[in-house]
């Protein structure tokens, strides 16, 4: 039984991921306040800024990732295989933290209010892990002929690159949307917290 369901996991485990790991870190900035509405006000005042300088805004929390490649590409004749993309990703979730002793109630207010934020931002962590294995399914055994140089293989694979990159941020602005939308995660979230419950 115990081999069975064994080999079941390792049917079920991502080939793609079975040779690398996605290192995650947790990043805070300091809030202050004694009340939750205090705190969330702190929030608005020193959060995350993101986007651009024009368009910069700040979120009460934020996910980012650093992805670096070692790929091999092997002429072979007059063709060009990428044989293995092996990647490299740090993923920074940036979180609020009490900056001073919260009393114990608002401690556990404060508690679940973060289990949420995390969880929340854990998602935009495991699509942006989902486009890496996407990316390496892709990318193994890609072929160009006629590309001694390899020049061929690489223009071919940055193009779908592209592709995957532009569907992982749309994904994750879908998922914002809907998560602080009505009825959303997020907005319930954040209501709670509030409103003491």
């Amino acid at each position: 039984m115990k081999f069975a369901i064994l080999l079941c996991a390792l049917l079920l485990a991502s080939p793609a991921r079975a040779d690398w790991k996605p290192i995650e870190k947790i990043d805070t900035y300091a809030v202050s306040g004694q009340s939750a509405e205090q705190l969330y006000l702190s929030i608005g005042s020193k959060g995350p800024l993101v986007g651009t300088a024009g368009n910069a805004r700040r979120v009460i929390a934020h996910t980012f990732f650093k992805l670096t490649w070692q790929r091999d590409y092997q002429p072979q004749g007059s063709a060009c295989v990428l044989k293995s993309a092996r990647p490299k990703l740090i993923i920074t979730y940036t979180l609020p933290r009490p900056a001073g002793k919260l009393d114990p109630a608002l401690q556990a207010h404060w508690d679940r209010f973060a289990a949420g934020l995390i969880a929340h931002e854990k998602v935009h962590g495991a699509d942006i892990i989902d486009m890496v294995d996407k990316i390496i399914a892709f990318s193994t055994g890609l072929t160009a002929e006629n590309d001694p140089g390899c020049q061929k293989v690489r223009a071919k694979l940055t193009a779908y690159l592209d592709q995957f990159s532009r569907a992982q941020r749309q994904g994750s602005r879908d998922f914002d949307a809907k998560e602080f939308g009505r009825d959303g995660n997020m907005l319930k979230l954040i209501a709670a917290f509030l409103g003491g419950g």
